[in-house]
């Protein structure tokens, strides 16, 4: 009976979280949006509230009701100043939330936040209940798929590129600290779907002699800068893939279904060498209760993004990359867990 009482008392906290679970993204984005992360990090010292409201012209009381919330979240930490007076500190957490920060995740909250991204998340159930029908919620709620919709407005496709870059610069070093013996022998490496070429620059600029090769679509290459090392080429991966010693793909496959990843798998390993070709692939692996494993909710949590975002996206099992990489014609890979949501999948022909 006592542990029942505790089980109930257990859940109805839980429930009340739910009640209110959109209050801390609001919250956080609220954070975000008038830089207050920001203004405290830069300040240097224990900020007091009126300092704060005064270099974000906020009124006073309102902030101190968001700041109450974030102190409470663990976001920012609060300190005693003197006798009187306590101020706001900055945490590891408060700089993931500063924009353009070199381990900021903000971009990422701005997206999944924005309202395109977030009226999808109401047809969740319609998504759930269809048959045969892969119009994804975001396309009923904006009237086009994800592409087509970042292609007609330049303003939500920079609001969508900006977490890919993001993105790239943690996952990359993680993948460059994880496992650089990947790109050792590795003279030429197309980024399939690079999009401004982020990913492919960090990679080239930690492995100097490699050729880098920057493919997409001509709307996502038209925004990437030029460089002696990086060729930006224009196509559609569907149809084919410069040639490299290695073709290099994230952010791209949980975007498809099997026979659609399989139809991109078959180009990536037309366009590498028989002999010494590879293909790297940076993707969540999904791993069902794996004890220790702390990012597996985000993981889980991505997967159902991807139903509501995408038409026919998914993140995978091992079991399910396993089908996928075999049916596309490669005979071997592994799987090496890095510092990140992702692992690193390594497929030979």
């Amino acid at each position: 009976m006592e542990v029942t009482i505790k089980e109930e008392a257990r859940a109805e906290i839980k429930i009340w979280n739910y009640v209110f679970g959109y209050a801390k993204i609001a919250v956080v984005k609220c954070a975000i949006e008038l830089g207050i992360a920001d203004v405290i990090e830069n300040y240097g010292s224990p900020m007091p509230l009126s300092e704060l409201a005064t270099a974000l012209r906020c009124e006073p009381s309102r902030l101190h009701r968001i700041m109450r919330f974030m102190v409470h979240d663990r976001i920012f930490k609060q300190e005693p100043i003197n006798q009187h007076t306590v101020g706001f500190s900055s945490t590891p957490l408060s700089r993931c939330l500063i924009k353009g920060g070199e381990k900021s995740m903000a971009a990422f909250i701005l997206l999944m936040s924005s309202p395109n991204c977030l009226a999808p998340w109401h047809s969740l159930s319609a998504r759930v209940l269809e048959t045969g029908n892969n119009i994804s919620p975001f396309e009923v709620a904006n009237g086009k798929d994800l592409w087509s919709y970042a292609e007609a407005n330049p303003d939500f496709r920079e609001l969508f590129n900006n977490p890919m870059d993001c993105d790239a610069r943690l996952t990359v070093q993680a993948t460059i600290e994880g496992c650089p013996e990947m790109f050792d022998g590795v003279e030429s490496l197309v980024d399939v779907g690079g999009c401004n070429g982020t990913a492919l620059s960090l990679l080239v600029k930690a492995f100097p002699w490699i050729r880098g090769i920057n493919f997409d679509l001509p709307h996502a290459v038209a925004v990437a800068p030029k460089s002696d090392s990086i060729e930006n080429v224009e196509g559609d991966m569907f149809m084919s893939i410069p040639n490299a010693d290695a073709a290099f793909l994230m952010w791209v496959l949980h975007d498809w279904d099997d026979e659609e990843c399989i139809k991109i798998l078959k180009k990536c390993r037309e366009a590498i060498p028989e002999d010494k070709g590879k293909v790297i692939i940076v993707k969540a692996v999904l791993e069902v209760d794996k004890e220790g494993d702390e990012l597996g909710v985000a993981r889980l949590m991505l997967d159902t993004a991807t139903m509501v975002i995408t038409n026919k996206g998914r993140e995978r099992t091992l079991k399910e990359w396993s089908y996928v990489l075999r049916q596309s014609g490669f005979t071997r890979f592994n799987v090496k867990p890095i510092r990140a949501v992702q692992s690193v999948i390594e497929a030979y022909p």
